[in-house]
């Protein structure tokens, strides 16, 4: 059989159809999902800060490290898409599927609150052995203090910051799931994957699950003295750096900016445009 692009109209409707199973899914099934998909974001936001830290250090490369990082970092959506996970981000198209009234809001809730729960352990987790392999003392303790500032930066954003950069981020996530349903190739898919999440990393979004390996991560190295001391970070900026600091400062926020920007600006919209009009 020749192999096509599925038009968007088509792409909708295998959308939908795939959230109507994931609406469906059983508690333990997608709580597993969810923590390999945490774990899988996790492994590319530390493969990408290994990658870029050198350059992110310094103002005059900065941008050649966010474009270094974004292209690592796709791996992450790569894995989850084709080797199996269910991730938090890519889930708020399951919306579409509620305006189709395929799913009921309770069991799209449902989906959400659980595979959430499981992005956040599996995300931390990935943090946890991270710091415990002794790796942020790569580069003379420089990625550890790169890390740092990245968290730090994280949860000194304000709520309106957050938001708008969690409205674009998972615009850009969604479409490049979208896109993946598209292609009917590992090749398609990876390629589809990968264009949208470089942009959204080198412009520098915010993504609420890979903020959960990236602030736990600066949580967890926050009082070793050397990356302290090379991170040059401002006191009353690194006091924001707490359990709270990421729930309320950056999490909340960014999530409710990621509904947005994936399951309006991509799933309701292109319900709206070919079913709704």
């Amino acid at each position: 059989m020749e192999k096509r692009v599925l038009k968007p109209a088509e792409v909708l409707d295998s959308v939908i159809e795939v959230s109507v199973g994931k609406a469906a899914g059983g508690f333990i099934k997608l709580l597993l999902l969810g923590i390999l998909a945490g774990a899988f974001i996790a492994f590319a936001a530390e493969g990408s800060n290994m990658a870029a830290f050198n350059l992110l250090a310094k103002p005059e490369t900065f941008g050649l490290g966010k474009v270094l990082a974004g292209a690592v970092f796709g791996t992450g959506l790569m894995l989850v898409v084709l080797a199996g996970g269910e991730l938090f981000t890519g889930n708020t198209l399951i919306l579409a599927a509620v305006c189709e009234k395929k799913v009921n809001a309770a069991k799209m809730l449902r989906n959400w609150a659980v595979v959430y729960a499981g992005n956040l352990l599996g995300s931390v987790f990935i943090a946890y052995m991270i710091v415990q392999s002794g790796l942020f003392s790569s580069g003379g303790d420089l990625l550890g203090a790169v890390t740092l500032r990245i968290a730090t930066y994280k949860v000194n954003l304000s709520f309106p910051a957050a938001f708008y950069l969690g409205i674009m981020c998972n615009w850009l996530v969604c479409l490049a799931v979208w896109l993946s349903f598209a292609a009917d190739t590992m090749a398609g898919k990876i390629f589809a994957i990968f264009f949208p999440i470089w942009l959204f990393i080198t412009s520098g979004f915010e993504h609420s699950v890979a903020n959960m390996y990236y602030i736990p991560a600066g949580i967890m190295i926050k009082n070793v003295p050397a990356f302290l001391k090379l991170s040059g970070l401002d006191p009353v900026a690194l006091e924001a750096l707490s359990w709270a600091g990421f729930f309320f400062d950056n999490l909340i926020p960014v999530t409710l900016g990621n509904i947005v920007g994936g399951g309006l600006f991509v799933g309701m919209a292109y319900w709206y445009i070919y079913k709704k009009a």
